[in-house]
Order: C-alpha cells, then structure tokens, then sequence
C-alpha cells in the first residue's frame, strides 16, 4: 500500500535536511511501527507523508497503493485515505467538535462520490463510535480540542479516524502524555481498525504503546534514514537495550 523509495526531504524555510535517503514499504494489512531516538525524523515523515507544505521533497518517490502523492495537496491525500493523528491535535475555537466531524465526514464521502450522510445516520454512527471509545457524547458540543485533556484529543482522534475509515493511517506519538487507562482506550480504538484492506503506521519513542498496538513490523529510524527493521520483538530489544547498539551497527 506504502512504498517510499530513496526519500529525500528538507524545511522549507531554512533547507535543513532531515530525511535522507529513506525506503521503506508498509503492505495492506500491516501494522508498522516506526521507532528511533529524539530527531530521527520520525515526526518530518509522518508530516511529509501528509503533505505538509512547510516540508519540501527533494529527491525520491512516495507510492500509495502504486500512485505518486507527491504533487497532491494535504486535502486531496486526505480524500484518497490518507489520515494523520498529530502529536499535538490543534485547538479550533469556535467550532463544535460534532459539526466538525460532520463536515469532514461529508466531505470524505463526496470525494469518493458517495452520498452525504442524513443526520439520523451521521449520529447513530457517531454514538456507536463514542460508545467504543468511552467518549462522553457532551465532548462533542465543545469546541474542537479546547480545553481538552491530553487523553481526551488523543480520543477525539481516534474518534475522527473511525468515522472516516481512512486507508492508511499514520499514528505521530500517539501515545504523548496518556496515562495508562486512556493508553488502553486509545490503542483498543486502533485495534478495532486493523483489516486486511488498511494499513496503520504508528511513530513512537516507547514500547509500552507496542505492549496494545503490537506491530507487524519494527522500523528504527536514524538521521532520516532506515537502519535496522524487524518484527515485534525488536521492539523489546530496544526496550531493553536503547538504541546505541543498533545505531552502532549502522555507523
């Protein structure tokens, strides 16, 4: 579903570059952990795999489902399937969290060409969502992220994620300021999404998010580049170890 070939890719602003020479392939199905110490280039990946325009590629390829993303804008990725969790959801005063579900949900399900959700629908959908992530439906009348607690954003998310039923869902540090139990609520919703016809990337620092969320492959990611790749149990090896040994190996 995911092949990066030979990636490339800088800030725009200052041209500092921070993936370099990246490949990496995520099949339908799977479940990719992407792992590495502080500015690796974990978070510029999941950024760039979004569209972010404050990121600019400069050399290489990124294929979903055998189709060039490159030139498509953050919204056009988005209607193809491709969905970012942030490591720091954005506040939007000023709109209701439901009307912005809504109105992303419809918006989905317009570029695909299907009909827009009535209202009956939308909110049935809604509670069974809320209900399996044990998301107080009051959460939603406030606006978007405001005022939310760290685990309440992570599931507003999450929330989002499975309303929209994207493709590829790429997870940047989910588990970021979660205590235990909203760790749990958290990684059951994402659970609840692995199919054979979805594949989910999920950026951590950690392996306790690995303990729910168990990958089918481990990526440990160095200087904007692939160094080492496993399965789950290279995730305990880091765990155990820290990542000196593996870095050593790729020096």
């Amino acid at each position: 579903m995911l092949e990066i070939r030979n990636l490339h890719a800088r800030i725009a602003e200052t041209g500092t570059e921070i993936i370099r020479g990246l490949n990496l392939t995520v099949k339908s199905g799977e479940v990719a952990a992407i792992m590495g110490p502080n500015g690796s280039g974990k978070s510029t990946l999941s950024y760039v795999l979004a569209g972010r325009e404050d990121y600019e590629v400069t050399e290489g390829e990124i294929l979903y489902n055998g189709e060039s993303i490159l030139d498509l804008d953050p919204a056009e990725r988005a209607a193809k399937g491709i969905f970012l969790a942030f490591q720091y959801p954005m506040e939007i005063p000023g709109v209701a969290t439901m009307e912005f579900l809504k109105v992303a949900v419809n918006s989905q399900r317009k570029a695909r060409g299907e009909e827009p959700l009535k209202v009956p629908e939308f909110l049935k959908r809604v509670r069974e969502a809320c209900a399996s992530l044990s998301i107080d439906m009051a959460m939603l009348k406030r606006p978007l992220n405001v005022g939310f607690s760290g685990g309440e954003k992570k599931r507003a998310e999450i929330l989002q994620m499975k309303l929209l039923e994207p493709k590829l869902c790429v997870l940047d540090e989910t588990d970021s300021g979660l205590d235990i139990d909203a760790l749990k609520i958290v990684a059951d919703g994402v659970n609840a999404l692995r199919s054979p016809e979805r594949a989910i990337v999920v950026i951590t620092h950690y392996q306790r998010l690995l303990q729910y969320i168990v990958p089918d492959s481990v990526h440990v990611l160095y200087k904007g580049q692939v160094v080492k790749s496993g399965d789950k149990d290279l995730a305990l090896e880091l765990e155990a170890n820290g990542y000196a040994g593996v870095i050593e190996e790729a020096a």
